[in-house]
């Protein structure tokens, strides 16, 4: 910000539409001693936070289950209703996605595709039908 206003001699407006803040933060910050802006890092608690150890629990215990005795995410979150939970279906899919890609990441650390250069594809290919 400082080098665009100082020797590109871009004038605020123009520095502030590129960076989509106001002219006043812009001179602000050109005013003072700072380099960057430092923003407040934002700290809000979710509503699923409280009720995350039930609903991993709740995960546990139906994926030991085989597949037609699971019980839907929408059947958890209506539990997690009764429980005291407000949030909505969405966030309970969401905690479930990550709970599960953590599961598979536990079991099989190695799971992570390897990039195979197509030169020495090609290579196996021709040794294998040797």
């Amino acid at each position: 910000m400082r080098r665009w206003h100082i020797r590109e001699q871009i004038p605020l407006r123009e520095i502030a539409r590129r960076l989509g803040i106001s002219r006043n933060t812009v001179r602000r910050y050109l005013r003072s001693e700072t380099i960057e802006p430092a923003y407040a890092e934002r700290r809000s608690t979710r509503a699923i936070d409280k009720y995350a150890f039930q609903l991993s629990a709740l995960l546990k215990t139906e994926a030991a289950k085989s597949r037609k005795q699971r019980r839907t995410l929408k059947q958890i979150h209506e539990d997690l209703k009764e429980l005291g939970f407000e949030g909505s279906y969405d966030r309970v899919a969401a905690f479930a996605r990550t709970w599960r890609a953590g599961q598979t990441e536990r079991v099989n650390p190695a799971s992570k595709r390897t990039a195979i250069h197509p030169a020495h594809g090609a290579e196996r290919c021709l040794l294998a039908s040797r």
